[in-house]
């Protein structure tokens, strides 16, 4: 299903200070006191070290936290659960389409009382259709970003914890495409998102489901939508955004 995540896990960054990777190494002196005339001088080690935390690298996070084990059964459970909501919804939109086809051919042939009903019956319809369609979806996205951003919680020190073991100065997320995320561009090799995805699937020790990810879409009118690619490309746009689902007719 094409899955958009509340505005809590669109934007997502970790950057690594190179201050406070410096506590690793010999704390620094404070700005003017003199130094012990038997201090060893000052190991160029910790330069070093902290000079080396220069990589950039981008990350989807959006796309980590469906490719996950964890993202993955949690999301596919929230799809089954609305699957009557679904099938309510396309058999009221069946309903409409009969009305609007029965108004169509039929309506100049009948009584002004009889289309008036029909008319009334179709708008009824419609109002209900709307509705139902705007609460299953508001109902939806709140209980996916609950699971989106329960996962982001457990995976977020994990992230940082890989990009400080592999020396990433910055890693930024590119779950929304230029310009609305803040990457032009970048190259294949600098996205980590499928290592920390399996890093994370060995931490929450979650089997991979035994299903294919869902291909539903969330709860509308019956109209499916694409799912969206769980890592980004080097192209620039990197990631296509998801798609806002249609409006009932």
């Amino acid at each position: 299903m094409k899955r958009k995540f509340a505005p809590v896990v669109v934007l997502f960054a970790v950057v690594l200070s190179l201050a406070a990777l410096a506590q690793t190494g010999t704390a620094a002196a404070a700005p003017g006191a003199a130094a012990p005339a038997n201090a060893p001088a000052a190991a160029p080690a910790t330069t070093a070290t902290v000079a080396g935390f220069n990589k950039v690298g981008i990350i989807n996070i959006q796309g980590a936290i469906m490719a996950s084990n964890e993202g993955r059964r949690d999301l596919e459970a929230l799809d089954k659960k609305f699957d009557p909501k679904r099938t309510e919804l396309q058999n009221l939109n069946k309903e409409i389409e009969d009305l609007k086809k029965q108004l169509s051919t039929q309506g100049d042939k009948m009584n002004e009382d009889a289309r008036g009903t029909l008319v009334r019956s179709l708008e009824t319809k419609q109002k209900a259709m709307q509705r139902s369609s705007e609460d299953a979806q508001n109902e939806y996205q709140q209980q996916q970003a609950e699971i989106a951003q329960r996962i982001l919680q457990k995976m977020a020190p994990l992230i940082d914890k890989f990009a400080k073991d592999n020396q990433y100065a910055v890693l930024m997320d590119v779950s929304q495409p230029w310009p609305q995320g803040p990457v032009l561009w970048f190259g294949a090799n600098a996205d980590v998102t499928k290592q920390v995805v399996d890093l994370y699937n060995a931490q929450s020790g979650v089997a991979a489901p035994a299903s294919a990810p869902s291909s539903s879409s969330k709860p509308n009118s019956g109209t499916t939508t694409p799912k969206p690619t769980t890592t980004p490309t080097h192209k620039p746009a990197t990631t296509p955004p998801p798609a806002t689902p249609p409006k009932p007719q």
